[in-house]
């Protein structure tokens, strides 16, 4: 067992999960002020400093993902924020990626950015405490989307964005998200899926990189949002293992699942199904961003120094995630 392959374990394993607290500044801003809350560095730390020590971090978040401002930040405490996760026996990780842009001739799609100096920032998030990574790829579908030019240089940019972590000794999560936007039916996301993930798989595996010390973060495959054909959530599991068992070489220790858009509930009911009907060696576990934090951020935002009751409804949706990721979660705890 390699270094990596221990750290992407000890992210994922025995229920735990993944605080994916990465939102870029535009992002969180905008989530502030659909709560009518003014978004400032001390206002977005303070939220997130009150998640960062709600009890159940122990219990279930096996990592955080933080973004550039986060990571340099000092909590209420004293103590650097990657301190404070690493106190609580998480382990701190960071986006390295520079946004989605346009794609040079498919104006429509989109390549992550922010290869350039990557090598530098890595060392500098290392030294301060970072020992996994984040680097999100983005594809679009429609009747001719996403295109071969939008599989093959985001499935290029992860494995050279890879590679590098690895270099640095840091755990990569590779994100090639697939979005619900669409009228597409689920057999359309997932055959498109499936093109993604293998491409990605392709070139990391040209690239050199030590599968058993990466964790994979896919979509699952759902209906697109304006569908007319929306499946169960049986069918939602049946076509995600699918994808995955026909997508991911077995060497990979892991998948933590995006939320993509669906609801706190929905997200986790669709990985508690996931792990019933789970018969592979992957673990399955959440890397849930506002399906994690959403309800916490509407309770502060009723009342900003209601820190406990802020925390308890965190610590409610994490601890659901968490049974979810075992296949334990059931329908009725969601009321107690």
């Amino acid at each position: 067992m390699t270094e990596l392959n221990k750290i992407a374990l000890k992210i994922i394993s025995k229920g735990k999960g993944i605080l994916a607290s990465d939102e870029s500044n535009g992002t969180m801003t905008k989530r502030l002020e659909a709560v009518k809350k003014i978004s400032t560095p001390e206002t977005r730390l303070a939220f997130r400093e009150i998640l960062f020590t709600s009890e159940m971090m122990r219990e279930c978040i096996g990592g955080v993902i933080l973004y550039d401002e986060t990571i340099n930040q000092i909590a209420s405490s004293g103590q650097k924020i990657p301190e404070l996760i690493t106190g609580i026996g998480s382990i701190p990780g960071i986006k390295v990626d520079t946004g989605a842009k346009v794609l040079s001739n498919s104006h429509e799609e989109t390549i992550t950015e922010g290869l350039d100096g990557l090598r530098e920032r890595l060392k500098k998030y290392y030294e301060l405490g970072a020992r996994f990574t984040k680097w999100r790829g983005v594809y679009k579908i429609s009747n001719k989307y996403p295109s071969q030019l939008a599989i093959h240089s985001n499935a290029h940019a992860l494995a050279r964005y890879a590679a590098l972590a690895q270099e640095c000794a840091m755990v990569p999560i590779v994100e090639p998200e697939v979005l619900m936007d669409g009228e597409h039916n689920a057999d359309v996301c997932l055959q498109k899926t499936s093109d993604v993930i293998k491409k990605c798989f392709d070139e990391l595996i040209i690239h050199k990189v030590d599968l058993t010390g990466i964790i994979l973060k896919p979509n699952m495959i759902l209906s697109g949002n304006d569908s007319n054909y929306k499946i169960s959530k049986e069918e939602v599991s049946a076509k995600t293992l699918e994808c995955l068992k026909n997508s991911v070489p077995k060497e990979v220790p892991g998948i933590a699942f995006l939320s993509g858009g669906q609801s706190d509930i929905e997200a986790t009911e669709n990985l508690n199904i996931i792990n019933k009907n789970n018969n592979t060696n992957f673990i399955m576990t959440y890397s849930y961003g506002r399906a994690l934090q959403q309800a916490a951020l509407r309770t502060w935002s009723k009342d900003m120094k209601n820190i406990k009751e802020t925390q308890n409804t965190f610590n409610h949706r994490a601890k659901m995630c968490s049974l979810a990721a075992e296949g334990k979660w059931f329908r009725n705890l969601e009321n107690n």
